[in-house]
């Protein structure tokens, strides 16, 4: 749901911002349909397009809007006027020019008075400085709802957009499977855009007679590097090594360092996998049920333990859905597998940092140490 400000100033006037670009825009195309008739044709809807290429350019389009909003419609009737996309309303050159700030002023001295009952305005625009005056106009004249890119540095991120997932798979009448639900959030993101596109993939991909699973996920989702990243830390995870050698053939032949490579994909998923194990064993930590009641676990230990967990980008609690996932991956592995595991890492990163050795072939051994399953005894004979 949108951030709503508090009822309007004048109800014929709306604003409809935030940095989820999709959402904006299905918003403020909702809202024509309503205000505009189909009988009105074009001469029922004025739009403006609001992307300014320099500070002449915003200065004109303000100005056209203010000239809209004051004639009168030609034909008599209801008019609506719409600011398209604006871009000089954003923390940029343009939008703190002086020019454009005069004209804003105006704008927004127009918007608190109010417009006649038979004119109606709409603004749009994903990128707005909230800590202008002219924002302050927004909340006070109009309707103004903000749809905003859910911010994956806060404390319960994932369950956000898993919620956002699930009710845009419902258009599709789409249902995904637990696991394929996680590993698509982790792999789509979180802008609404990317979500429908990738799940307009997988319609056509599994149709309607049964759940998404994590293999549909990983054969459709967009295969950007983050995603291929993912890819190499999930099939360590599972412990399949064909496919994590496969995914860092792919990785290094697409150019990627292989330092990073470690860094990035290797070594987190192996440290999250040990603790995850050690917190189920020493600690208890055990709930994989649900997210949400795992997440109340690792909050309930003692600070002390909390503050070697992996944290959220801003500091302001447990970054835990790395450790849920891994959770739920560690039984693959023993709990001496896993240190020897974070050794055999850090013996890589040495011989990538201080040797010749060919980095590719660091990397496949690492990865053959670390995935290989441990030999079978031999069944005693009778």
């Amino acid at each position: 749901m949108p951030a709503k400000a508090k009822s309007a100033t004048s109800p014929n006037i709306w604003a409809i911002v935030g940095t989820d670009e999709l959402k904006v825009k299905e918003a403020a195309q909702q809202l024509t349909r309503q205000l505009v008739p189909p009988e009105a044709g074009d001469f029922g809807l004025e739009v403006v397009d609001g992307a300014a290429d320099n500070v002449d350019h915003a200065e004109r389009i303000i100005y056209r809007v203010l000239e809209d909003l004051q004639t009168m419609p030609f034909f008599g009737g209801d008019k609506v006027v719409w600011l398209k996309s604006a871009t000089f309303l954003a923390d940029n050159v343009t939008g703190r020019s002086t020019r454009t700030l005069e004209g804003l002023e105006k704008l927004g001295k127009l918007l608190l008075e109010g417009l006649p009952e038979n004119t109606k305005f709409i603004l749009t625009a994903t990128d707005v400085d909230k800590r202008r005056s002219f924002y302050n106009v927004l909340k006070k004249a109009t309707n103004l709802e903000v749809f905003d890119v859910i911010d994956t540095s806060k404390q319960g991120w994932e369950g956000l957009v898993m919620r956002l997932v699930e009710d845009r798979a419902e258009e599709y009448q789409m249902r995904f499977e637990p696991a394929a639900l996680e590993l698509f959030v982790m792999l789509a993101g979180e802008h609404t855009q990317q979500i429908d596109n990738e799940l307009a993939k997988l319609d056509l991909y599994v149709g309607k007679d049964r759940a998404v699973t994590p293999d549909d996920v990983r054969m459709i989702v967009s295969q950007t590097k983050n995603g291929i990243i993912w890819d190499l830390g999930d099939a360590i995870g599972a412990r399949q090594l064909p496919r994590a050698l496969k995914v860092l053939e792919q990785l290094l032949h697409q150019g990627e360092n292989a330092i990073g490579i470690l860094l990035a994909a290797i070594v987190p998923r192996v440290r999250n996998l040990f603790q995850a194990r050690e917190l189920a064993e020493v600690y208890g930590v055990k709930n994989i049920s649900s997210y949400p009641s795992y997440v109340q676990s690792l909050e309930r230990l003692p600070e002390e333990i909390r503050e070697g967990l992996p944290m959220k980008k801003d500091g302001t609690g447990i970054n835990g859905f790395p450790l849920f996932l891994a959770a739920k991956e560690m039984g693959k592995y023993t709990a001496l597998e896993l240190r020897a595991a974070l050794e055999e890492c850090l013996k890589a990163n040495r011989r990538l940092v201080t040797t010749a050795l060919d980095h590719d072939v660091v990397l496949n051994q690492l990865l053959i140490r670390i995935l290989s399953q441990p030999a079978r005894k031999p069944a005693p004979t009778r």
